[in-house]
């Protein structure tokens, strides 16, 4: 295992694969890099890919400290300076989408182009899910809970057709301090300030029928950013990149060809 060692101390497990330019894969709430693993070998043609494993996840450390979507970023950074990589393009979903607002704004030399997915710009100006699907997920009954966040990221035609095992559903071997601090850290994102500093070219992708983090944020986010584009993807629930990875994946490498370009 690769890691580097933050200015904190705390060591952070990276994975990079691939040949060519880096992309940065960012993944979502309480999620270490396998979230990836369906889909990032499609971008391998044209790229490599890099991930980590968010403090509190995977192979990295866990230390018991506040985690926030701006400290994750500074992680990236670090992680970005051990391999001597001066730009890259950053491509993040759901949390990992805050985090990409984080980086790109406040590290805005770091990033080539940016893409946004299933993600929000939190605090006061973002949609929040529903109550129903709050009760959904803290349903007490064994599994219940699971099936919930089942069903809000996949369609049941897609879940009849693939069994699993599901990489989206949370790292099992979290402490529970650290999937506390990850909720947190989502939960207290606060970009809307920062957006119009966003300089990168920027890609805004959402399915359609994502109730976990409406689609409602995404006209929020690309109307906010300088120039974004924004894609919605028909009938795509939270985890559309896998799920609908014949179009989003296509889609994410024309837009990153492009941005080359300009």
């Amino acid at each position: 295992m690769t890691y580097v060692v933050t200015a904190d101390g705390t060591r952070i497990a990276y994975q990079l694969q691939g040949h060519g330019a880096p992309l940065v894969l960012l993944a979502g709430q309480a999620n270490n890099h396998h979230w990836w693993d369906a889909v990032r070998a499609d971008f391998h043609p044209a790229r490599s890919t890099l991930t980590l494993d968010y403090r509190g996840t995977g192979d990295s450390d866990k230390p018991d400290i506040p985690y926030s979507t701006e400290l994750f970023a500074t992680d990236v950074i670090a992680v970005l300076d051990e391999l001597g990589i001066d730009r890259a393009d950053v491509y993040g979903t759901s949390m990992g989408g805050r985090v990409a607002q984080q980086i790109a704004a406040r590290h805005p030399g770091r990033v080539g182009a940016l893409v946004l997915g299933c993600t929000s710009p939190g605090g006061p100006h973002g949609v929040e899910r529903g109550n129903d699907v709050r009760r959904a997920l803290a349903r007490p009954e064994p599994g219940a809970a699971r099936q919930a966040l089942l069903e809000l990221m996949y369609t049941p035609q897609w879940l009849a057709s693939h069994p699993g095992p599901y990489h989206t559903l949370g790292d099992p071997g979290m402490p529970a301090h650290a999937r506390r601090r990850h909720l947190v850290a989502s939960n207290q994102h606060r970009a809307w300030d920062l957006l119009p500093d966003i300089g990168a070219p920027t890609l805004v992708v959402h399915g359609t029928d994502d109730l976990l983090n409406p689609t409602a944020n995404a006209p929020l986010l690309a109307d906010r950013i300088p120039g974004a584009r924004m894609h919605l993807i028909p009938d795509g629930r939270h985890a559309y990149f896998e799920e609908c990875r014949d179009q989003a994946g296509p889609l994410v490498l024309d837009f990153l060809t492009s941005a080359r370009r300009l």
